[in-house]
């Protein structure tokens, strides 16, 4: 892991973060869109702001430091997981982790289904760890994408790496359509959550409380 935080000038300095710096800085996808969206409010976008205000808790959302691209080290393999954005934030009753997962078209990645077949050891331990820190039986459903698990455990990780009890993972999406919004409701509804655009739904896990809102962010984005 990097300790070391270069501060960031403009969207395009976000780019040297990504996996794959070539593909996935195109107009019109996620990680343009994303970068775009976050550096022009220099904070926390107001569409984010306005879903968050539905919690009386989470009224206020004062942005500490916001990182792209953050990895979170996870059991079962030397792979991270890499969250498109991860902030920590004040609010009117204490600090939240809150990991933000940037959507156009692109899916979620594998199923369980697809990721766990034939798996390794390694696979096993990890996928045993994820199901652990949500409380969820092991193996989840065969259908449920993969990404949404290790990116909210993500938020708890980092939660308690700073002792605090308040943790979020929001799918920010500049989709017309809101592609791929099936996925993230069949996940929520693994928590006993009906998952609605625009919404924050709340669970609680390990003695953390877990809000999920699948935010939908200014179209506008995707021509910068």
């Amino acid at each position: 892991m990097n300790y070391i935080l270069v501060p960031a000038t403009t969207p395009d300095d976000w780019r040297q973060f990504l996996a794959d710096p070539e593909k996935h800085w195109r107009k019109g996808y996620s990680a343009r869109s994303l970068a775009h969206c976050w550096h022009e409010a220099n904070g926390i976008p107001e569409d984010i702001l306005s879903v968050f205000r539905q919690i009386p808790s989470l009224s206020v959302l004062k942005p500490i430091f916001i990182i792209p691209e953050h990895k979170v080290p996870l059991p079962g393999g030397s792979t991270a997981s890499q969250n498109d954005i991860w902030l920590l934030a004040e609010t009117n009753s204490g600090l939240i982790s809150i990991t933000i997962e940037g959507k156009v078209s692109e899916p979620f990645g594998p199923t369980i289904e697809e990721w766990f077949e034939n798996p390794s050891s390694g696979k096993k331990k990890r996928l045993k760890y994820l199901c652990h820190e949500l409380d969820l039986s092991f193996p989840p459903p065969k259908n449920i994408r993969y990404q949404l698990l290790h990116r909210t455990v993500s938020a708890i990780i980092e939660a308690n790496r700073f002792k605090i009890n308040e943790a979020a993972m929001v799918v920010h999406t500049f989709s017309p359509t809101n592609e791929w919004l099936e996925d993230y409701q069949a996940f929520v509804a693994l928590f006993g959550l009906i998952a609605k655009v625009n919404e924050v739904v709340t669970t609680a896990t390990q003695g953390i409380n877990i809000h999920f809102a699948w935010v939908h962010g200014d179209e506008r984005f995707l021509k910068m």
